[in-house]
């Protein structure tokens, strides 16, 4: 693993997002895209929106110490446990950022045709105002911020073995994309480490 060259995305009084590129080394990257796709069992998402339920390209997993039961658009979802290859990243972040993450939500996209829309990562049953650690392995995908109500925007791209850090009130004043590109040919998966603090877990 290596740690070098910081960049302050976004920062104020109330809002921090840090890009560390190089998070780990190429080599140790692929090793863990090829792990994960071959241990993780990504499904379809299925999303309730304006009524209708839409199921995506983009597929996810949850993992997390218990199964917690996070629920978003009208599903609900139960963690599966920790296996080596994401236990061993996870332990690296958390001795990098001297925090404590219990969960994490994983996406695959299979080229730059799959994307995520604006959203802020703010679900009541994640730690308020906690660090987030964003994971990206396989394609460089560009990734957006705008303020909910200013006029400020910033893109940052998100390289393979990169971490992403937001913290402080960043999701309460901030939202965020994946946007598409049909230039991206290569697939991505990344990997959201954050901590779930809800009392009641399946």
């Amino acid at each position: 693993m290596i740690n070098f060259g910081p960049h302050d995305i976004l920062k104020d009084e109330r809002s921090q997002v840090v890009y560390h590129p190089n998070f780990f080394f190429e080599q140790e990257a692929d090793r863990f895209f090829s792990e994960l796709i071959h241990e993780v069992n990504f499904q379809p998402d299925t999303l309730k929106i304006f009524g209708k339920t839409i199921t995506t390209e983009r597929l996810f997993a949850w993992h997390g110490d218990k199964p917690f039961d996070y629920s978003y658009s009208g599903k609900s979802r139960i963690a599966e446990p920790w296996f080596p290859t994401l236990l061993s990243i996870k332990n690296a972040l958390e001795e990098a950022l001297d925090a404590e993450f219990n969960c994490c939500l994983l996406n695959y996209y299979a080229n730059g045709t799959q994307g995520m829309s604006w959203h802020s990562d703010d679900e009541k049953v994640m730690q308020e105002n906690g660090v987030i650690a964003s994971i990206s392995l396989g394609a460089n995908r560009n990734f957006d911020f705008k303020h909910k109500t200013l006029d400020i925007r910033k893109r940052v791209l998100l390289e393979n073995g990169s971490m992403l850090v937001m913290q402080g009130e960043t999701q309460k004043h901030y939202l965020h994309q994946l946007p598409k590109s049909k230039k991206v040919q290569e697939a991505r998966i990344n990997l959201t480490f954050r901590r779930f603090v809800a009392s009641k877990f399946g």
